[in-house]
């Protein structure tokens, strides 16, 4: 693996994919001022604990964050407001209403492909990985799928800045990198705000019509909660499962002799796609702040001081999983954090599974060849907690 992630270009600071092992769990950045935590058995202790671990991280960076951009957050916030926030969507994503949506996203799938049947080569993510998942999260906000360009452009752009606010010393260029996510964001917030408008206006059947007519504790949301977490559905919505799709085939493609058995058995395609939640996993960092002094991996973390939970890391700790820089579909447990855990547990996982199950069984079906070009290789996205392709282009014939 070592090799294929020099070759693929995934950013040097994954070097848990380079082949290299953290030499502890859990270590201080004393330049960012901030605690890295690479274990899974650390991570998995942080989850478990809300109180002592709070979502709620944005005051903990050296530049102001508009509080009025925090609001419905529900990335950022610590129960019981998390829960309250997240059961009001909790309804379109039952395992039922999951399953209710397999027909159109297999429609849409093959509506895609039927664009490129034919080629000797397609563009995985420009193609399909992509644009599937923006219109089954737009379809069921209820915003027009046709303006997914503009979401792609505005997320990107955001998500450049949001690492480069990470990673940058406190001071002037954190602020300038927060101006540029900022910058972004609101492009993306703005048009939302339109759109929450007009449901106030004439309500629809949808999920932005849900969450203006929803009530917490007898109060309507205001349109900042509205927006923001609409933000967080759309975003989050379709992000993961575009790097799911092109990661497995991605997978698939370094390790032929897994694509030959799948071909041959598709009832492997589940523990495909477990395997590769875990062995690239898309979102690789989760933000957590320290309420109170407390011991993690033995090290003492003294309150009021960011943690960066590197799920990537954690999933390919040798103490959780055996041979883990093999990339095993039988594997069996494959407890992988690629969805988070606990309260946080991301709330569209089940839909992500759905959608990459349909996705690589109709590939799987439609292409009896799906290989990489090494002279034209797949890119990766460029950003610290972010490990996906955001462009793979694929031969189709042999």
């Amino acid at each position: 693996m070592t090799s294929l992630a020099e070759q693929w270009a995934i950013h040097p600071h994954h070097t848990w994919l380079h082949g290299q092992r953290p030499e502890h769990p859990v270590q201080f950045d004393e330049q960012a001022q901030m605690w890295n935590v690479y274990g899974y058995d650390e991570a998995q202790e942080i989850f478990a604990d809300p109180v002592t671990f709070s979502s709620n991280t944005a005051g903990l960076l050296s530049v102001e964050v508009d509080p009025a951009l925090m609001e419905g957050n529900v990335l950022q916030m610590d129960p019981p407001g998390h829960q309250k926030l997240r059961e009001l969507v909790s309804s379109a994503f039952t395992p039922k209403m999951i399953a209710a949506l397999e027909p159109r996203i297999a429609e849409l799938t093959h509506q895609l492909l039927d664009q490129v049947q034919g080629q000797d080569r397609i563009e995985l993510v420009g193609d399909l990985a992509y644009p599937l998942p923006v219109i089954v999260i737009a379809e069921l906000l209820g915003v027009p799928a046709s303006d997914r360009d503009l979401f792609r452009g505005w997320v990107e752009r955001a998500m450049e800045a949001s690492d480069e606010l990470l990673k940058t010393e406190r001071g002037e260029e954190q602020e300038r990198a927060l101006e540029v996510q900022m910058a972004e964001s609101m492009k993306l917030l703005d048009y939302l705000r339109g759109h929450v408008a007009e449901r106030r206006r004439s309500p629809r059947e949808d999920l932005l019509t849900k969450l203006v007519e929803a009530e917490i504790d007898g109060q309507r949301l205001n349109d900042n909660e509205v927006v923001n977490f609409a933000n967080v559905l759309l975003v989050a919505g379709h992000i993961t499962t575009t790097m799911l799709i092109g990661n497995t085939v991605l997978c698939l493609d370094a390790n032929p002799e897994q694509d030959a058995l799948l071909r041959a058995d598709r009832s492997r395609l589940p523990g495909v796609i477990e395997e590769s939640l875990r062995f690239l996993s898309p979102f690789t960092l989760a933000l957590r702040g320290a309420t109170k002094e407390v011991e993690v991996g033995g090290r003492r973390i003294p309150p009021g001081q960011m943690i960066m939970l590197w799920l990537s890391a954690a999933n390919r700790d040798p103490r959780q999983f055996e041979r883990p820089d093999v990339f095993d579909p039988t594997r069996t447990p494959n407890a992988h954090l690629g969805f988070g855990r606990g309260v946080h547990f991301c709330l569209g996982a089940p839909l992500g599974r759905l959608e990459g199950r349909i996705v690589m069984d109709i590939l799987l079906d439609r292409f009896p060849v799906l290989r990489t070009d090494p002279a034209t290789p797949p890119a990766f996205m460029q950003a610290e907690h972010l490990t996906g392709v955001k462009s793979l282009p694929l031969h189709t014939r042999a």
